[in-house]
């Protein structure tokens, strides 16, 4: 008698998860790691909705939230007064309005045992009146880490939904130095996941009491077929009537030192006339860094182009040979994790001159892809670019090496597939077993808003 053949069991289809962003503002240029998380989940099969406090400049934005038609799935949050006085006034008017309609809610966004710091700041009553008509998520993805109390509101309103909270910066330096080590204790106990940016900001995490089967590294990662390296050949023997092009990149603000840059780039011309520095980006600090170049004479040599589009970067630092990124520990504490702009020179082939700052080690390796100096030393900086203007022949092997590098362990690919990984194990049926956090998640080390692209306003 023939034994029947073993039925194999039907693979049970993936859920379409809907996704909800919480961001501080949107869109913004130098925040590409927020659409390429967004796009890379729309391309898996999610269906995402950006939820931000203030929307960003559209004038020029990267092509993806164009294509990817990101502002019509784009939310305002509520408001909420920042000045307690007012928040009281304008709170006894929302009680006022709304207790005889809504007398539950009312009472429960005051209710400071089930709402806890949000309900006595008054902050749930702004954010729950009146009632917003969302659609049920099934994760809810605070993107900075002081973004999860607001994210919190989502979670309410979805109450099945799973909560991850991403740590970038300011939000694990800058943020505990104003608040105290408290200040994300009762996160650690709401949240469901939490995520950093490099293995720097995990460890303060963790030294901060967040639960260590709960936290990983997960690195922002880079769509590498966008860059394509300039391996030079090492033709520069010396100053010619060639130029050596430097560059840099990054918001004009304390954390992305670009005064020692400059003031590195005035030491650098002093004995190779010939070089030339763009920096690329635009902020606060402008008026300062514009009179230091000035101050310095450095007018015909040190260039501030202000904003530019992903393909003006592109086209920028292709043309150039050697990369700046000079960051520091802010006075407040911000600091950061392995930027973006490295990454992209790097993925260029281009050499770079780093700090040993944050989580840029983690990166850039000494004197393989490029060189690390101290924080807030215009000298070495000045002595690390003197010493690759004087050996142009290390160029191609120090291109090749970060090119490498950010392929092996910054792919944008496999980073957005361990996140969807994550996202599914999160909101897997608690029939199949308990969470299991997955192994893999850890890396190995433009245009004006037209009708058709107007944001959802939540009121």
């Amino acid at each position: 008698m023939k034994k029947k053949p073993t039925k194999k069991p039907e693979k049970k289809p993936e859920k379409k998860l809907k996704v909800a962003f919480v961001v501080h503002e949107f869109p913004v240029l130098s925040e590409t790691f927020i659409v390429n998380q967004a796009t890379g989940l729309i391309d898996r099969g999610c269906e995402v909705d950006i939820y931000t406090d203030r929307l960003g400049d559209p004038s020029k934005v990267h092509p993806d939230v164009q294509a990817y038609d990101l502002l019509s799935r784009t939310r305002l949050l509520p408001a909420v007064p920042q000045n307690y006085a007012v928040r009281a006034l304008k709170a006894i008017a929302l009680i006022a309005r709304y207790s005889y309609q809504y007398p539950n809610r009312v009472a429960r966004s005051l209710n400071i045992f089930r709402r806890g710091i949000r309900a006595a700041s008054l902050w749930s009553l702004f954010t729950e009146l009146p009632p917003l008509d969302l659609p049920s998520y099934d994760i809810i993805h605070a993107q900075f880490g002081n973004l999860g109390f607001h994210s919190l509101l989502l979670r309410d309103l979805s109450p099945n939904a799973r909560l991850v909270v991403m740590f970038r910066g300011f939000d694990i330096s800058q943020q505990v130095q104003a608040k105290g080590p408290g200040v994300y204790s009762s996160l650690f106990k709401q949240a469901d996941f939490f995520l950093t940016n490099c293995d720097f900001f995990r460890q303060r995490l963790l030294a901060l009491g967040c639960p260590p089967d709960r936290v990983r590294v997960h690195y922002s990662g880079l769509d590498c077929s966008k860059f394509t390296p300039k391996l030079h050949s090492g033709h520069f023997s010396g100053p010619s009537s060639e130029k050596v092009r430097i560059a840099a990149t990054g918001r004009l603000v304390e954390k992305k030192g670009f005064e020692y840059a400059i003031k590195a780039i005035a030491k650098v011309a002093e004995h190779s006339p010939h070089v030339t520095f763009d920096i690329i980006g635009d902020g606060p600090l402008r008026p300062e860094l514009s009179a230091l170049i000035e101050t310095l004479n450095m007018q015909e040599t040190i260039h501030l182009l202000g904003w530019r589009d992903e393909q003006e970067i592109i086209d920028t630092l292709t043309r150039s040979h050697l990369f700046v990124a000079p960051s520091v520990t802010a006075a407040k504490g911000n600091q950061d994790a392995p930027i973006n702009v490295l990454k992209e020179a790097m993925a260029l082939g281009l050499p770079v001159v780093s700090t040993t700052h944050g989580g840029i080690p983690e990166l850039v390796e000494d004197g393989v892809s490029g060189f690390l100096v101290p924080e807030r030393d215009a000298d070495a900086i000045a002595q690390a670019l003197t010493t690759l203007i004087a050996h142009p022949e290390r160029w191609s092997a120090m291109g090749a090496a970060g090119r490498a590098y950010v392929e092996a362990h910054y792919n944008l690919d496999s980073l957005n597939d361990k996140l969807l990984a994550l996202y599914q194990q999160l909101t897997a049926d608690p029939k199949e077993g308990p969470y299991q956090s997955p192994p893999d998640v850890v890396p190995a080390t433009q245009s004006l808003l037209s009708s058709s692209h107007k944001p959802v306003v939540i009121r």
